[in-house]
């Protein structure tokens, strides 16, 4: 049967975005060569046309230059028209990727979801508010037993609260006399030079007609002590 229909051949993968996007950007580099190089034959011979005269030669070096420029200019056709298909197929890949994105972010949400409504399940929020409930209700009571641990014995209900506040204001008024008797002594204070003339009373020394009569009483020497007798110092 295979002599009769022929064997079926295999057929080859279609080239990715990738590889199709490489093969054009190959040819794109090949044909940028090609430009380069028809560049430089142009400038050639821009410099031939200044330097020949006008005539034969010239024509001739013009037409030259026209065949080349047309060869340039059809390059830059291609060269354009690859660059149009890389564009169209970098916009295909990005579109791709796009939507490949799109599909695991749906995965993901997909897995997400249906683990949360397993988790779902196990809550009842029935039972939350009954918890909240109870909690309540032990907070309550757990405050009723610290204020009734709390209260004092043996204290009268009959206290006049203005006699208290009396009591309360004599207290204060105590302590503002024990702060001010707390005052530094004057033993501890700074040492102050006394005027002792002040402190003894003394009254002032004599002068004029008043201290020479005082000499004559109590003669006394230049020392300031009393003078001996002159009776004596003859004897």
């Amino acid at each position: 049967m295979k002599r009769v229909f022929g064997a079926k051949k295999n057929k080859e993968p279609p080239p990715t975005i990738q590889e199709a996007t490489d093969r054009i950007n190959k040819r794109g580099e090949t044909v940028d060569e090609k430009i380069k190089k028809l560049d430089a034959e142009l400038a050639r011979y821009k410099e031939q046309i200044k330097k020949t005269r006008p005539g034969p030669a010239q024509e001739a070096v013009k037409a030259r230059a026209m065949r080349v420029l047309k060869q340039k200019r059809m390059y830059e056709g291609q060269r354009d028209m690859m660059y149009n298909q890389t564009f169209n197929l970098d916009q295909v890949a990005f579109a791709t990727e796009g939507l490949k994105d799109a599909q695991q972010t749906m995965s993901a949400l997909k897995s997400a979801n249906k683990e949360l409504k397993g988790m779902m399940k196990t809550v009842n929020i029935s039972d939350i508010d009954s918890m909240q409930d109870e909690m309540l209700d032990m907070m309550d009571i757990s405050t009723e037993i610290q204020e009734s641990l709390g209260r004092s014995y043996n204290v009268p209900d009959d206290i006049d609260e203005d006699e208290l506040l009396g009591e309360l204001d004599a207290l204060e008024a105590d302590m503002g006399a024990e702060i001010e008797s707390d005052a530094v002594p004057s033993y501890l204070q700074p040492d102050r030079e006394s005027d002792l003339d002040s402190e003894l009373n003394l009254p002032a020394a004599p002068t004029g007609n008043a201290a020479a009569v005082l000499n004559r009483v109590n003669p006394q020497d230049e020392l300031g002590l009393p003078a001996v007798p002159q009776a004596s110092l003859r004897n």
